[in-house]
């Protein structure tokens, strides 16, 4: 108990120490989409009638009106405001693409162009008992006031197109993207047009049932409010537009001062170890300081440290350099980086004279790259690991002709690949006598943990059969070890221009390696972590369970021993007919 306590106190500090700025602007984002999807789907049924514009709003303002989401909607926009406007401030240098400026410039035009309908209608509601539903707000627009129609539609692509850069933002790393992007371009393009479409014949519908009989029904004083009631609202708002402005505002000259300041504290020199020094002010992140001095830097997130690409190693003194933040920490700690010297050059600002030298190449590893190929440049992700070793192949060489060894490990690797591509996998590095497979490039957790048992379990009877073909050139039969383990690792190209390579980094690929190792000490053929055998649906007392140290974690690790790596075709072949 007092372990599993533990564990769960590692994963929340490990979960808080990756939550930054940028997190809680996603996460208050994705809240504000949310609603904005909501409310588009909601315009998309005026294409069948106002009564289905009607029936749609009911269900809408049931949803976001419950207090608890209402609290939680209106702290989302108070919080994503506030971080545009800080966005703002901090941001130094945008990258040459003008994305991420067109991004702040329209999330920051929302506010200001939506403030008039959220008070008059939100606010008046809640002041003054205004009931502005979709007849009332059509009517104000089509009839009433016909440039808010054309300034709705505007802040409806100018939201809608913010929002959507975000996603993008967020999502082109993920695993799933690639497949997916043609189906959430769709919807992308699809719901704003639906919604504004349903906009439209829902101002018709109104334009051509406006009668004497129908405004004395739908525009009476209490729903829409008196005039001395809208003069009160456009004061209010009129009074926040003077305080939003004033906020850029003030943003604005913060920059100003900042860079005064700075020029003021001093340049610093920043040297990149092939010889090109750039002299800049002191505050500025290094990938900054390469941006606005046009020095090629690796940057796949685009400085948001949701990578580790831009990774530098600092020659010489480090202990004046700042300390990493919470977030910098985070992503050093996941890519098993102890190393102080390496830091990352979009959180590091160095306040001293620094050299260091870059851990990707820029020519490799480019800002943009990702664009065309994003696993192949590096990508976060979810992999299940396989180490195969063959055991006394050391042995055998000393016994054995040269050529005949390498044909012996051939064979074996053949059979080791053999079983890996049949259950969907890859193999990836082939390093001696052994090999490095991958799963899960393209399934689901749970998949490419089945694959990885499934695979061992023919591994066991590829080489059952290759000990028969070779049973009068072999002494003894060739055995085997092999360890699974599933994590985040990093996958993309590694090595230097012509000689690059596909593979796997991160702590997930070490572990499967030195469960492969522990074959030998537990007398086995195969060592699973627990979590693969979770993730595949194993039950729990299926395969005998082990606490292990592994080298360089503080907390025991619980692993599955199997000694026969053919028994676990059927445990996984019984999994699927219980699952079916």
């Amino acid at each position: 108990m007092n372990r599993t306590a533990t564990l769960s106190k590692e994963r929340v500090t490990t979960f808080m120490r990756g939550i930054g700025l940028r997190q809680v602007r996603l996460a208050s984002g994705m809240v504000l989409f949310a609603y904005l999807v909501s409310h588009f789907i909601n315009h998309a049924l005026g294409n069948i009638s106002l009564e289905a514009l009607a029936d749609g709003v009911y269900w809408h303002l049931a949803f976001w009106q419950f207090l608890p989401v209402a609290i939680l909607f209106y702290s989302a926009c108070v919080v994503h405001t506030a971080l545009g406007i800080w966005a703002l401030y901090e941001r130094r240098k945008f990258r040459w693409k003008a994305i991420e400026p067109l991004q702040l410039a329209l999330g920051l035009s929302v506010p200001m162009l939506i403030i008039g309908h959220v008070i008059g209608i939100r606010l008046g509601q809640t002041l003054f008992g205004h009931e502005r539903l979709y007849p009332q707000v059509l009517f104000l627009y089509w009839i009433w006031t016909p440039y808010r129609v054309w300034m709705m539609l505007a802040v409806m692509t100018i939201a809608w197109v913010h929002g959507c850069i975000g996603l993008y933002f967020w999502l082109r790393m993920r695993a799933f993207y690639k497949r997916t992007a043609p189906f959430l371009l769709a919807l992308a393009v699809l719901i704003p047009a639906l919604s504004m479409l349903g906009f439209y014949q829902g101002g018709r519908m109104v334009m051509e049932a406006d009668s004497t009989e129908w405004r004395a029904e739908t525009q009476s004083e209490s729903q829409i409010g008196t005039r001395a009631e809208a003069r009160t609202l456009e004061r209010i708002t009129d009074y926040y537009l003077y305080g939003y402005f004033g906020l850029i505002g003030i943003a604005l000259l913060a920059r100003a001062a900042r860079a005064i300041n700075e020029r003021r504290r001093g340049m610093i020199n920043l040297s990149y170890g092939n010889g090109r020094t750039v002299r800049v002010p002191k505050g500025l992140s290094v990938l900054e300081a390469s941006l606005r001095n046009n020095v090629p830097h690796a940057s796949v997130c685009g400085g948001r440290a949701r990578c580790s690409t831009c990774r530098i190693r600092i020659i010489g003194d480090h202990n004046e350099l700042p300390e990493p933040s919470q977030r910098e920490a985070f992503v050093l700690g996941r890519v098993g980086t102890p190393d102080p010297s390496i830091r990352l050059a979009c959180q590091l600002k160095p306040t001293c004279d620094i050299s260091f030298f870059q851990l990707f190449l820029p020519h490799t590893m480019s800002a943009d790259a990702h664009d065309s190929n994003p696993t192949r440049i590096g990508q976060e992700r979810y992999l299940v690991n396989m180490f195969v070793d063959m055991r006394g192949s050391t042995r055998m060489a000393e016994k054995r002709l040269p050529f005949d060894t390498v044909f012996i490990v051939n064979r074996f690797l053949g059979a080791v690949s053999q079983a890996v591509l049949a259950c969907g996998g890859m193999p990836n590095q082939f390093v001696g006598d052994g090999m490095l497979a991958l799963f899960g490039l393209t399934t689901t957790r749970k998949e490419a943990c089945r694959q990885a048992l499934r695979a061992a379990a023919m591994i066991a009877a590829n080489v059952d059969e290759l000990n028969k073909f070779l049973e009068h050139d072999l002494r003894e039969p060739i055995r085997f070890g092999i360890g699974i383990n599933g994590g985040e690792v990093i996958v993309g190209d590694i090595g230097y221009r012509d000689h690059m390579v596909f593979t796997a980094l991160g702590d997930a690929v070490n572990v499967a390696a030195r469960l492969q190792d522990m074959t030998k000490s537990l007398g086995c053929e195969v060592v699973v972590s627990d979590e693969v055998r979770a993730t595949a649906g194993l039950a729990a007392d299926v395969l005998p369970q082990h606490d292990v140290e592994i080298r360089g974690r503080k907390e025991p690790m619980i692993v599955r021993a199997i000694s026969d790596a053919r028994t676990l075709s059927t445990l996984v072949g019984d999994q699927r007919s219980v699952a079916a």
